[in-house]
């Protein structure tokens, strides 16, 4: 089973390549530096939670919790922003540890939900999250505006 625990400076070029790896798996071109990983993770205004699951031989996987609120209710919730595991280390609890310690997280800043998207066609992560006790709710539309 692996050590997981929160990332540390030593580990964000590893986190990079990893978010690199998960962007490409999407067909998507990351843009992320390991400046902005650093700023964002390990900064004076931390924006995500880095998670690191840590074997024998390194990294074998990451996850991103990114705080959320429904203000209306003042309840404080998480969004399992990234979930990602080496190929090597698939199939060996990391995701499920991860997950694990992710909730353990989010309970502990007070948060009485977490949230995770999948791909649409992705039925394997779908049903990785209903073992895991995620529900899933009907998708809302949801808008957005760039700017920069």
């Amino acid at each position: 089973m692996p050590h997981i625990r929160p990332a540390t400076k030593p580990d964000l070029p590893m986190v990079l390549d990893l978010a690199h790896a998960l962007a490409a798996y999407h067909g998507d071109a990351a843009t992320l530096s390991l400046a902005a990983l650093e700023r964002d993770s390990l900064g004076p205004a931390p924006w995500v939670t880095l998670l690191v699951a840590e074997g024998t031989t390194g990294l074998h996987g990451y996850a991103a919790l990114c705080p959320q609120m429904q203000l209306q209710f003042g309840a404080r919730g998480m969004d399992l922003h990234h979930l990602f595991v080496c190929d090597t280390a698939r199939g060996k609890g990391v995701g499920r540890a991860l997950v694990q310690a992710a909730l353990e997280h989010a309970r502990r800043q007070g948060c009485v939900y977490v949230t995770v998207g999948t791909d649409l066609q992705n039925r394997r992560a779908q049903a990785f999250y209903r073992r895991a006790g995620f529900d899933q709710i009907a998708p809302d539309p949801r808008f957005r505006v760039k700017l920069a």
